[in-house]
């Protein structure tokens, strides 16, 4: 009945909500909302069709002379009533009480907001909280309407502004910043633990009736998830009232969504600089020594279940984040590894990108659970000329020495240039240098009864005079080719014109005498196929 009853409207907002396809006209869309009341039971569906019910028809504040009509014993007639079974007027009963006792549920209406919810707000390591401007509030639906509004004001004392004046300084390219801001902060309404910066959908804030600026959308993660605003405060120092005797006026926009609440705070914070928390890490001392060592020797601990047992560690002098040698290294409390990063850099890069997160091993490393390594700052200071050390398993340490590699890239020995294998040469007498090579030819040709024979060997000497060395380097060919005993023509570069006639051409007489009448044969005519 509460669907039959919902408009257009309330029946795309359902659909929407389920993940349905909402165009179409009404009795499309009476018929997929019906389908999915059937299909599926989901308690959220229930409440969200319970809900635009309610927004669709709006429970009448009762008076107390209707209230008396409700307060009187059953039978009994109120003054002025024409009967003693006088009914109550169907307008003062909501639209659920006529659908029967079963929808009795249906009239309670759902708890408000609290104005002034017990939320907390995480901490930003970059940011020092002055004052609380507006305490957390919630982002309360005040209408039916998809798009929520919201009104806040905050003013500011004459101290809060004479602050914010002092500490302006300009930077280079005339741009003007405060060190001291009005921060604007949106979170999730949870009172469970401190809450990170969250922004609700579709936000918009004017601030002074001037448009805010909010901080870009993240690429989404994944094809068709919606996207989401880093989780970052918004400074609006450049959009306040500068003035202790005019308000300021914030107007949220946003769209509102089953189920979740959001908050909305404004403090007043000073900006600190990468070099600023370095000091407070500093201070807070270094961690003793033998923290670390005592973790060295639980890591090299033999396990009496393990095959494979560890002896050492090699743990690395370089920041993993820039490449260089630690200056100061430390690494979180929550982190179970020996590697240390450098402090300032991973400072500086939070400063520009607050993710907080070990680049060891990718896990969250918060500002307050950073730590000063004592041990690693002994090993920095007492070497100088390595870039990685070795730890034993009683804690002790020793350098690792870079293995010097070489500088040129030599071919192995014993093959040329081409990828022949050569061997040295030996000076002195040219007749201890013949040696006998067994060389089989593969270029003799062989006829059709000798082709199951293996290939001849011949047994030839080679010198070094035989074959040219290459040049810049001694040494022969020892699979170059041999001569064989089929006639090759010198090369190219060396050939004469008279070659051709200096060849000698010798005479075959015929095998048999043949008479007059078969020399006269055409024989190719009896061939079939064409002559190859």
């Amino acid at each position: 009945h509460m669907v039959m009853s919902f408009r257009v409207s309330e029946l795309q907002v359902l659909l929407g909500f389920a993940g349905r396809n909402k165009s179409g006209r009404k009795h499309e869309l009476l018929a997929k909302a019906l389908h999915l009341l059937k299909s599926s039971c989901a308690p959220s569906v229930q409440m969200k069709i319970k809900e635009l019910y309610r927004r669709r028809f709006p429970r009448k504040t009762l008076g107390p002379s209707d209230l008396s009509l409700l307060s009187l014993p059953p039978g009994t007639p109120p003054v002025g009533s024409p009967g003693p079974l006088a009914p109550i007027p169907p307008a003062l009963l909501a639209p659920g009480t006529l659908l029967g006792p079963k929808r009795e549920v249906d009239m309670h209406p759902p708890l408000p907001q609290p104005v002034h919810p017990d939320v907390t707000m995480k901490p930003l390591p970059f940011y020092e909280v002055y004052a609380e401007l507006i305490r957390p509030t919630t982002l309360a639906s005040t209408s039916s309407q998809r798009f929520e509004e919201a009104h806040f004001t905050f003013a500011l004392t004459p101290q809060q502004v004479q602050q914010i004046l002092t500490s302006r300084e300009v930077l280079p390219g005339a741009k003007c910043d405060y060190t001291i801001q009005v921060q604007l902060r949106f979170c999730l309404c949870e009172t469970s633990c401190p809450q990170e910066d969250y922004f609700p959908p579709n936000l918009f804030v004017k601030v002074n009736g001037k448009l805010c600026p909010l901080p870009g959308y993240l690429p989404p993660t994944k094809n068709g998830a919606e996207p989401k605003r880093p989780s970052r405060p918004i400074n609006i120092t450049p959009l306040a009232r500068l003035s202790a005797t005019v308000p300021n006026t914030i107007v949220v926009n946003w769209s509102s969504e089953f189920g979740r609440n959001y908050s909305l705070s404004v403090y007043l914070v000073r900006q600190l600089t990468a070099g600023t928390l370095l000091q407070k890490l500093r201070a807070k001392g270094i961690r003793n020594p033998d923290h670390s060592r005592a973790l060295i020797k639980e890591k090299l601990t033999a396990d009496p279940d393990s095959e494979v047992a560890t002896t050492s560690l090699r743990v690395s002098l370089m920041c993993p984040l820039g490449k260089m040698r630690l200056t100061v290294p430390c690494r979180a409390l929550t982190c179970a590894h020996l590697q240390s990063f450098d402090a300032a850099l991973y400072l500086q890069m939070n400063e520009k990108k607050p993710t907080w997160t070990c680049p060891v091993c990718d896990k969250k490393a918060p500002y307050e659970s950073l730590i000063i390594d004592g041990l690693f700052m002994e090993i920095l200071n007492s070497c100088s000329d390595c870039d990685e050390i070795q730890f034993m398993e009683d804690g002790s340490w020793c350098p690792m020495k870079p293995k010097k590699e070489a500088s040129e890239v030599c071919p192995p020995p014993g093959y040329g240039l081409d990828g022949l294998q050569y061997s040295p040469v030996q000076e002195g007498n040219p007749s201890e240098n013949k040696k006998k090579v067994e060389v089989i030819d593969l270029t003799i040709e062989s006829s059709s009864d000798e082709e199951d024979l293996p290939p001849t060997k011949k047994h030839c000497p080679v010198t070094s005079a035989a074959i040219p060395a290459l040049p810049g380097s001694k040494g022969v060919l020892t699979s170059g080719h041999q001569p064989s005993s089929v006639l090759r023509s010198p090369a190219m570069g060396t050939l004469g014109g008279d070659f051709l006639s200096s060849l000698p051409l010798h005479e075959y007489p015929p095998a048999f005498p043949l008479g007059a009448d078969i020399q006269g044969l055409d024989l190719f005519s009896f061939l079939q196929t064409e002559s190859q």
